[in-house]
């Protein structure tokens, strides 16, 4: 079996950076060392990191498209090309993430994950995430309002049987007829009931997490404000231990101090950083077709005709770097870009730098730039 090992590089240790090595063979990691310069014996490859910062892979549980290509497209191409646009910016896994849309487009796009799953170039899909089309059209946002439906048992029945297991997560509004009903069969089916894009009160958010609800899609945007008057789902899911909440760190979705009062109220291991990036990532401003619409890209930021904001041009790696930025740590910021998504999704040998792990690697400069990622032990992708 092949052997290799990463030497001199910088690696978080008990929230602290320290210098290193890590062993890697057969595509995870043997063992991690905190010194630079370990004395290596049978291996095949020794890999300089030159002091710069190796950390898990990443893990974006939300995104759409990237590149030019949205992959609700009916296309294998635009999977494959999310795969490899998540793999120069730091992520190694991720789930593929719809939007709201006829049964018929669906279940396209969920044999074209299939298709492309197991065979990627990059980074590796580790499920799907089903954003709609059980949302309230009052906290739509870019969801396309002629494709919302009330939660129906029958129609999910289909989605899950044409996936084979596939779906990690699904986003719908509680409120919804037959709402909290289709929480407790995703709960009983095994995917995680994810709530955004819904007018639910502070009550009605309360009894969808007391009754499987685990997640916050989005957090703060497609949902009621905190009002003192009106908590509204956001203060439930701060009280309720169990519940976790994605973070668009994009200086556009949350303001800093928004971050930092998530992070203190939820912690690293409950708060998990996206992308909710469309296919604008990576290709700057200009015009999309996205979810039925025609989103305008300037300055980096997405949006419909009237504003409504329409996803992120963000990567993980500049959400990392943003994070930081707020004023949380680096060994936080990395957690919820890494390991907490992990466990999120039951992922225990991804998203950690240690002994039995997914040599899922990313090294990273002063400057957060991917300088290269590696999945599965294999380099797939090496900065120029």
């Amino acid at each position: 079996m092949a052997a290799t090992v990463i030497r001199n590089i910088r690696m978080l240790v008990e929230g602290e950076t320290a210098s290193g090595s890590v062993l890697v063979r057969d595509g995870r990691i043997v063992s991690v060392h905190a010194e630079a310069d370990a004395a290596w014996t049978d291996v095949d490859d020794i890999v300089d990191g030159n002091g710069r910062l190796l950390i898990p892979g990443m893990i974006d549980v939300h995104i759409h498209g990237a590149e030019g290509y949205d992959m609700m497209d009916g296309t294998t191409k635009s999977v494959e090309v999310v795969s490899e646009a998540c793999a120069r910016t730091g992520c190694t896994s991720f789930l593929a993430t719809s939007v709201s849309s006829t049964l018929e487009d669906l279940l396209a796009m969920i044999e074209n994950v299939k298709r492309v799953a197991g065979k990627e170039p990059g980074a590796r899909i580790v499920g799907m995430h089903i954003e709609g089309p059980y949302l309230n059209a009052k906290r739509k946002g870019m969801q396309n309002e002629k494709y919302l439906r009330h939660p129906d048992r029958n129609e999910m029945g289909v989605i899950l049987d044409a996936a084979d297991s596939l779906i990690r997560m699904v986003t719908l509004a509680p409120e919804l007829p037959g709402g909290m009903e289709m929480i407790a069969y995703l709960r009983d089916r095994g995917v995680i009931p994810a709530l955004a894009h819904t007018d639910a009160t502070y009550e009605e958010a309360v009894e969808a997490f007391r009754g499987g609800a685990s997640h916050v899609t989005h957090c703060c945007n497609g949902m009621r404000p905190i009002h003192h008057r009106d908590p509204g789902l956001i203060l439930a899911a701060f009280e309720a231990a169990h519940v976790s909440v994605q973070a668009i760190v994009d200086d556009v979705h949350l303001h800093p101090a928004m971050v930092r009062l998530l992070y203190r109220e939820k912690g690293p291991d409950k708060m998990v950083l996206i992308t909710d990036a469309l296919q604008a990532m990576g290709m700057g401003d200009g015009t999309y077709a996205f979810g039925g619409h025609e989103v305008k890209v300037e300055s980096g930021v997405a949006t419909l005709a009237d504003g409504t904001l329409a996803s992120s041009t963000v990567t993980m790696n500049e959400a990392l770097a943003k994070t930081v930025n707020a004023g949380i740590s680096l060994a936080d910021a990395v957690t919820m870009a890494t390991r907490t998504p992990a466990d999120l999704l039951g992922l225990p040998t991804k998203g950690r730098l240690e002994a039995g792990a997914d040599a899922d690697l990313v090294l990273l400069n002063e400057r957060f730039e991917v300088l290269w990622t590696m999945v599965g032990g294999n380099v797939v992708y090496r900065r120029e």
